[in-house]
């Protein structure tokens, strides 16, 4: 399964970097349309990070106890476990030591525990004061390199490219959750309201998930 896992974060990086180079919104695109891969990388963190960051905001304090069903995490659980995940990932291709207290935190959040609101965005900043570093220091020059990454290592850009994979699948997530409390989530905004998604599920003009 693992194998698996890794053939498809090229896949999905590949289509996703022609995709945006298609709509011309790509970081690192210069006046002859080369595109620089690790830009396109940062930008897509920027993106997903902007629309976590608004979704952790925009759904109110009650409704971070909210799960659609028994079996699902609550809305606060999401937010909590892309902390911890962001926070262990990005230490590690920082080269820098997780806040061992917000990780004790979140590691009860996951568990089952209940943190606040104001906690969990708390620890979102966090990892992503964390991962701004981590992006940041990727380069054309080290792309390559291999950097510590859950149980072994990977390379820089691909250990990068796997986190804003999962932030996606997180985000795509809470947005749901989003949807069923009445909030339109961030990446929707602007597009006609509770159903103005449907356009950024590959339409023409499409900038990112329509969720």
């Amino acid at each position: 399964m693992k194998s698996g896992r890794w053939f498809a974060i090229p896949v999905a990086m590949t289509f996703a970097m022609a995709l945006y180079a298609q709509q011309g919104g790509m970081a690192g695109q210069n006046a002859g349309g080369a595109v620089s891969l690790t830009a396109g990388i940062v930008q897509q963190y920027n993106s997903v990070k902007g629309n976590l960051e608004k979704a952790a905001d925009a759904m109110p304090e009650e409704g971070y106890s909210f799960k659609p069903t028994p079996a699902e995490r609550d809305f606060g659980g999401w937010v909590g476990h892309v902390a911890q995940a962001q926070l262990g990932s990005c230490s590690r291709i920082a080269g820098q030591t997780p806040d061992a207290d917000t990780m004790k935190m979140l590691q009860g959040v996951a568990s089952g525990t209940v943190a606040s609101k104001a906690d969990l965005v708390a620890a979102l900043k966090k990892s992503f004061d964390v991962c701004d570093t981590a992006y940041n220091g990727l380069t054309d020059a080290n792309a390559a390199d291999s950097v510590p990454y859950f149980r072994g290592s990977a390379s820089r850009i691909s250990a990068l490219a796997g986190n804003v994979a999962h932030d996606n699948e997180c985000y795509g997530s809470m947005a749901v959750y989003l949807r069923l409390k009445g909030v339109v989530p961030p990446s929707s905004e602007g597009r006609g309201g509770m159903g103005g998604g449907m356009r950024g599920q590959g339409g023409a003009g499409s900038r990112g998930p329509g969720l």
